[in-house]
């Protein structure tokens, strides 16, 4: 640590993604953090446009990910990364004010502290209707507001996450102690960890994000900061967008598991959180309502995105998990795009 400012390796694996990661890049060069303090790591899988041009033009350390997926270059990242604090950051976040860096780690002056994660999806205005729906819902996957089972703050519960867990108010972020067996789904879009934690756990070539927590609170690293500040996702602009990263997730955690490579406790969810959503999808009007109930929370024309985005994972999930039990595959990353 030099001056009270903890180095920082910032990881972000990347293909293809060109426009979003300037924006990211930008967001992380102007903050108020010593240059010296902290390093970008750009693990690239193969990218055919501008993405590995803006990476090395803004001074980041770009690493090649031959496996080319984000896991693995998550992987490959940390395994290249000096400093004392990971800070796990995707091409399509941006950070939220010039202080984030700051408060992000500022938790860690809490040596019991493991890792640190922002408390919300920032909301904007200006972004494209499905990143300011997500936002607003508090995640990126409708069926895990039924589960209960989500880490940002949903404006339509008004809390952080429905599972029940132990919480401290500390200045500028909660602390929460998480018990073995299950965890929230903490572990991307701007979580950060101490890497010597990540020694104590079997280092492979994928790093599966929402597994690790998990594994860490197993092994008695039990609390955690949920921070209160932002980090923007810019998920994407309509339903479309939405369809194809939902079939991406469920083809990928498919083939990984039928591989014995993931490990998040999905088994353990509430039965009853997923017979609801079952439900409510097939009566419609129910979401309906949770769409108006969040319209009168937030008024934002976005919330009407909710009933179509509900069933669009409905169906997706459905055909991918049948597909992936019957012949799991890994998917071509010739043509991905952000």
């Amino acid at each position: 640590m030099s001056g009270g400012f903890r180095f920082v390796s910032i990881v972000i694996p990347t293909l293809n993604c060109a426009d979003a990661l300037a924006t990211c890049l930008d967001s992380i060069f102007s903050q108020e953090y010593p240059r010296e303090s902290m390093e970008v790591i750009v693990s690239d899988g193969g990218s055919t446009d501008d993405t590995v041009k803006i990476a090395l033009d803004r001074g980041c350390r770009v690493v090649e990910n031959p496996l080319r997926t984000g896991e693995a270059g998550k992987a490959r990242g940390i395994a290249e990364a000096s400093g004392e604090i990971i800070a796990l950051i995707d091409s399509d976040n941006i950070l939220e004010g010039s202080d984030w860096l700051k408060v992000m780690t500022a938790p860690f002056d809490d040596p019991e502290i493991a890792g640190s994660e922002p408390i919300e999806f920032t909301y904007r205005k200006e972004d494209p209707p499905l990143t300011r729906y997500c936002a607003l819902l508090g995640m990126n996957d409708p069926l895990c507001y039924f589960l209960g089972n989500y880490d940002r703050l949903s404006r339509l519960s008004g809390t952080w996450t429905g599972l029940e867990i132990k919480t401290r108010e500390k200045e500028g972020y909660l602390e929460v102690e998480l018990e073995p067996g299950f965890t929230p789904t903490m572990g991307a879009n701007g979580f950060m960890v101490r890497k010597d934690l990540l020694y104590e756990l079997e280092a492979g070539e994928y790093f599966f994000d929402i597994d690790v927590v998990p594994k860490l609170v197993e092994l008695g690293h039990q609390r955690y900061a949920k921070v209160r500040t932002g980090i923007v996702h810019i998920y994407g602009s309509g339903l479309g967008t939405l369809t194809r990263k939902q079939l991406r997730r469920v083809r990928d955690w498919s083939y990984f598991r039928s591989q014995g490579q993931r490990s998040y406790p999905w088994d353990r969810q509430k039965t009853s959180g997923l017979v609801r959503f079952l439900l409510y999808c097939v009566l419609v009007l129910p979401l309906v309502s949770q769409a108006i109930k969040g319209y009168r929370r937030v008024p934002d024309p976005a919330w009407a995105l909710h009933p179509p985005a509900c069933l669009i994972t409905l169906g997706v999930y459905g055909y991918g998990i049948l597909t992936g039990l019957l012949r799991p595959k890994q998917q071509d990353r010739s043509r991905w795009r952000q």
